[in-house]
């Protein structure tokens, strides 16, 4: 039955189908329809439509539907596409006289464009908005569209896509154009007496909900600070605009007449130094703190006034009146008496110049590698006669061989001719035991007599020596942006700079000059754009090398400077400078004539041969430290460091480091992990 009732229904468009659409248009059908598929409805009317439908899978449903008047072409296809909307379908175009159908869920996604201008069909229109932002609009209008529409905002052009029924998008083109109209006015306001910051920050918290950051924006005014003219432009709804008016200008009336004085309390800049650049921006005498004297005065104690050439204000009064600019050593602040506007200018100057300053960790690497080889032959001998013999005495003494034959011979013989009590056989003695003691290497020798006219004696001193020293410091420190800084670790050695005897050693005395000695680092850094670090630096290696020689007592010591200037990202490592030097010494000592004879020669000469290489670098890395974490990032690393390194009985036990921090100074060390955060209180059972 149900199959008949559709065949009557469309039997006179089936009829009438080779006529075309227009027909059908004029004679009109009546729909009747009871419990029939969906997908048969469907294929019905592109029939009397003469349109094509492309009918998903998922399309299934039973649809019933009826009219007591014939409908048109057009009135037929609305109709089926408001069952298509009461079933969750949906006809999407997809070319000409071609509609696809499907599901409504996830059409607002797939871009459907409107569907023959039904209200029933699909649409999506861009909307260029002009006052409205595109983000909080559609958080506004999503709760307006269908939940298989969709609302997607596109800040670049400020646009807004909504995909909806065609009906729902009559509603939210309706809605826009009520809404998206720029009713606010601007408004700009010249401060006289005010800092327009300060006004800008009060009209902030006055319009900021209970417990909202004042700093956000309040989404009601748009504030804000022009300070190159000290002004406030206010833009938002007349009705909320007008009143702050008011409460600007009253501020600004009472900032004329509260005084003359002000006290402006610095939060990171040093008042001692801020003080003298003020000073000069408005003529005034410059006070400057004296140098540190030698005593241990630190820099900026005992500040006495000194009035230079009289300057020319780079701000003039405009009240007529002199500005006057004094520090309170008290505390951190700046005192200023001036009229109002000089105030709000030198307030002004203070606020930029009053910000934290990043840090600079500095560290050094000197490295120094150095080899020596030492080579030593000597072969002395003596030979003289006794008994009346006519033998003379011959010997030979090379300066650069040990010992020293001929003191070990005037000590042996002097062992014989005198007394054990004589002063000069205890002389002999001390120097034949201290070139013995000189003597490196290998020493072989001997005596002996020829018959009984003569005695001989022969040493032979031969050494090689190699020697390789690595000397390594790494001096760091940490210094504020533009602030020099200066690291010492070593010893004050004591320097003869002059000596008086006097008439007889009547009355002697010594002037002593000391003289550090150790490493040394000397820095000043500066924080550049890009992350650029521009390091004005001084680094020193010294050391002791010892007495100039047995006789004289004076210090050698060794010193190794570099003094430069030089541009390094932030991080990274480069070398300051280097030294690679290589020094040769040969030394020959020979008897005339009988040293030059082949082979036996040798016994008749003493060589000295010294060769010494040093390599010499110096490496720099600067870090700049910007706020606490990175602090803290630089120094956890570095206590772990030492503290590993300290001897402990349990390796398990916490470091006398770590103890004197946790125990001592009752803090965190810097490289223990955070605490957990507290779990939350369990809930409580209602009453």
């Amino acid at each position: 039955m149900k199959r008949l009732a559709k065949i009557a229904l469309f039997a006179s468009a089936l009829c009438l189908a080779s006529p075309g659409p227009a027909a059908l248009a004029q004679q009109g059908q009546v729909l009747n329809l009871q419990d029939a598929d969906i997908r048969v409805f469907i294929q019905d009317v592109a029939r009397a439509t003469g349109l094509t439908f492309v009918v998903d899978p998922r399309v299934q449903g039973r649809v019933t539907v009826s009219s007591q008047e014939p409908l048109s072409q057009t009135e037929l296809f609305e109709v089926m596409l408001s069952t298509l909307r009461a079933n969750g379908l949906v006809a999407v175009p997809s070319g000409n006289r071609t509609y696809r159908i499907e599901p409504a869920a996830g059409a607002g996604q797939a871009g459907a464009a409107q569907a023959a201008g039904s209200a029933a069909g699909f649409s999506t229109q861009v909307f260029r908005l002009r006052a409205l932002d595109a983000k909080s609009a559609a958080e506004t209008l999503r709760p307006l569209v269908s939940p298989q529409g969709a609302v997607m905002p596109s800040q670049r052009g400020n646009l807004l896509v909504v995909a909806d029924y065609a009906d729902n998008l009559r509603r939210v083109r309706s809605l826009l154009a009520q809404v998206d109209q720029d009713r606010g006015t601007t408004e700009t306001v010249t401060l006289r007496s005010s800092s327009a910051r300060e006004i800008a920050s009060v009209l902030n918290e006055l319009l900021a909900g209970p417990g909202a950051d004042p700093r956000a924006p309040n989404g009601l005014v748009s504030i804000v600070v022009v300070d190159s003219s000290n002004s406030i432009i206010l833009k938002g709804e007349p009705e909320v605009v007008r009143p702050l008016l008011g409460v600007i200008a009253d501020l600004d009336r009472r900032a004329e007449s509260a005084g003359d004085v002000r006290v402006v309390q610095l939060q990171h800049a040093n008042a001692e130094q801020l003080v003298p650049v003020l000073q000069q921006l408005v003529g005034q005498a410059v006070t400057t703190p004296t140098p540190a004297v030698a005593t241990g005065g630190r820099e900026g104690e005992g500040a006495a006034p000194t009035a230079p050439a009289a300057a020319v204000p780079a701000i003039a009064s405009s009240g007529g009146g002199r500005a006057n600019i004094a520090r309170y050593p008290g505390a951190n602040a700046i005192i200023i008496a001036a009229d109002p506007e000089t105030q709000r200018m030198l307030a002004e100057v203070v606020r930029q110049l009053d910000v934290r300053r990043q840090q600079v960790l500095v560290e050094a690497i000197v490295v120094e590698v150095s080899d020596e080889a030492a080579k030593r032959l000597g072969v002395q001998f003596a030979i003289a006669g006794i008994n009346g013999s006519n033998i003379p005495f011959a010997a030979t003494n090379y300066s650069n061989t040990a010992p020293n034959l001929p003191a070990i011979l005037g000590a042996a013989a002097a062992e014989k001719n005198l007394p054990e009590n004589s002063p000069t056989l205890e002389v002999l003695r001390n120097a034949a035991v201290s070139s013995i003691l000189a003597a490196n290497g290998i020493v072989t020798g001997g005596a002996g007599n020829i018959n009984d006219d003569a005695l001989f004696g022969l040493i032979i001193n031969a050494v090689k020596s190699d020697t390789a020293s690595n000397l390594l410091s790494t001096p760091s420190i940490m210094t504020l942006d533009n602030q020099e800084a200066t690291l010492l670790a070593g010893q004050e050695v004591p320097i003869t700079t002059g000596e008086v005897l006097g008439d007889d050693n009547s009355n002697p005395f010594r002037t002593i000059q000391r003289q550090n000695v150790g490493v040394a680092l000397e820095v000043k850094p500066q924080i550049n754009a890009g992350g650029t670090v521009t390091l004005f630096l001084r680094q020193e290696v010294s050391s002791v090398a010892g007495p100039v020689s047995a006789n004289f007592e004076e210090l050698i010591l060794n010193k190794r400077e570099i003094t430069t200037t030089v541009n390094v990202d932030d991080g990274e490592i480069v070398v300051l400078g280097g030294l690679l030097d290589q020094n040769e010494r040969v030394s020959v000592e020979r008897t005339p004539l009988l040293g030059d004879v082949p082979v036996l020669g040798h016994l008749f000469r003493g060589t000295n041969k010294q060769k010494t290489k040093t390599n010499l670098m110096v490496f720099i890395r600067p870090t700049i430290v910007r706020d606490a974490a990175e602090a803290r990032a630089l120094t956890g690393p570095r206590f772990g460091y030492i503290s590993d390194r300290q001897p402990r009985r349990d390796p398990r036990a916490q470091s006398d480091l770590e103890a004197l921090v946790r125990h001592y100074m009752g803090a965190t060390p810097p490289n223990a992990l955070p605490p957990a955060p507290a779990p939350p209180p369990p809930a409580q059972a209602p009453q």
